[in-house]
């Protein structure tokens, strides 16, 4: 009889070991795909966030094109499509370029650019 009752609490102790493993292993792989979710996210966040500065890059680089007439005229902040542009004039030939982001005001992109003065404005 005594081999019986040593049996059967083997027995059990086996069965809460079994269930302990599978506790741990089912918490493993929930951590585990949690993770992967959490990473594949972030990945689809940067992927925005360089599409959201391509876009910015590529207005910028028109931007700086711009004579001097346009810049003059688009002097301070004001919104531009999806982004904030703020340009400033601090000195007589240079022109201070920022492009910020239209939803959270982050600044993106900033440049300075160089516009000769108009000729009735050179003196000799």
């Amino acid at each position: 009889m005594s081999g019986r009752i040593a049996f059967a609490c083997r027995s059990g102790a086996v069965l809460l070991e079994v269930l302990i493993a599978m506790t741990i292993f089912s918490i493993a792989s929930a951590v585990t795909l949690i993770g992967a979710g959490q990473a594949r996210h972030s990945v689809a966040l940067a992927r925005m966030s360089e599409d959201r500065l391509n876009a910015a890059s590529a207005f910028m680089d028109r931007v700086v094109l711009w004579p001097r007439d346009d810049l003059d005229r688009h002097l301070g902040a004001h919104t531009q499509g999806d982004w904030w542009l703020d340009i400033e004039h601090p000195v007589p030939q240079l022109y201070s370029i920022a492009l910020l982001d239209g939803r959270s005001h982050v600044k993106l992109l900033d440049t300075m650019v160089y516009r000769a003065l108009p000729r009735t404005h050179v003196t000799n």
